[in-house]
């Protein structure tokens, strides 16, 4: 399933200071004008999957995306497209993903088009959005499908084994590319279900999970 481009476009800030880019509004994307990673009320699922990237140099390998240190960076060092495989062990909701991205700091090393795709296997990837970024400086998050959820006050969660990030280019036709971190967001509600098979649903049941 392919959906229309979303594009992330940098307003420069007009007052004498020169303070940070401004992002306009897009439905499902925020962008965090930091380094550091944001606090976010999702629940990071990365920590449960394998990660694997298509190319690296020694020592700014997959690692480099989880490590919480926006100093370092997944650096590729082959031929495009270059990408980011998460690989879960079991089928499991996706409703965000997290990217670092610095062009101040990277250049035409930075991704200015990614695809995201999503399938149960290599061999049955579907892309489920593109997001182009125009010299992003710091974390953009994004839900990784605009279709509606049922009450239209949201996006659906993608339920999927593996999840790619595909660079689809760099700014100035850069031929290798620099992430400084990605996190991998679960839906905010039924994370309990995906541990527990008898989860406790309302608060009546709460007052007694405790009780052995």
């Amino acid at each position: 399933m392919a959906v229309p481009a979303t594009h992330v476009a940098a307003i420069l800030n007009s007052s004498a200071n020169g303070g940070p880019p401004q992002y306009p509004e897009l439905p499902g994307l925020i962008v965090h004008a930091q380094r550091t990673a944001p606090a976010l009320a999702h629940p990071d699922i990365g920590p449960l999957a394998k990660w694997s990237v298509s190319s690296y140099k020694f020592g700014f390998g997959p690692e480099c995306l989880q490590d919480g240190d926006p100093d370092t960076f997944w650096h590729s060092d082959g031929p495009q497209p270059h990408f980011v495989t998460v690989e879960f062990p079991r089928k499991v909701p996706v409703q965000k993903l997290s990217i670092s991205l610095s062009y101040p700091l990277d250049d035409s090393y930075t991704p200015a088009a990614l695809s995201i795709r999503a399938g149960t296997g290599p061999g049955d990837m579907q892309e489920t959005r593109i997001i182009t970024a125009d010299k992003p400086d710091g974390w953009i998050t994004f839900d990784i499908c605009t279709e509606p959820n049922d009450d239209g006050e949201g996006f659906r969660p993608i339920h999927a084994y593996v999840l790619q990030v595909v660079v689809l280019g760099n700014h100035m036709n850069g031929k290798d590319t620099h992430v400084r971190g990605m996190r991998v967001l679960g839906p905010l509600e039924d994370n309990a279900s995906w541990d527990d098979p008898f989860p406790w649903k309302n608060d009546r049941f709460r007052l007694y999970e405790q009780l052995r």
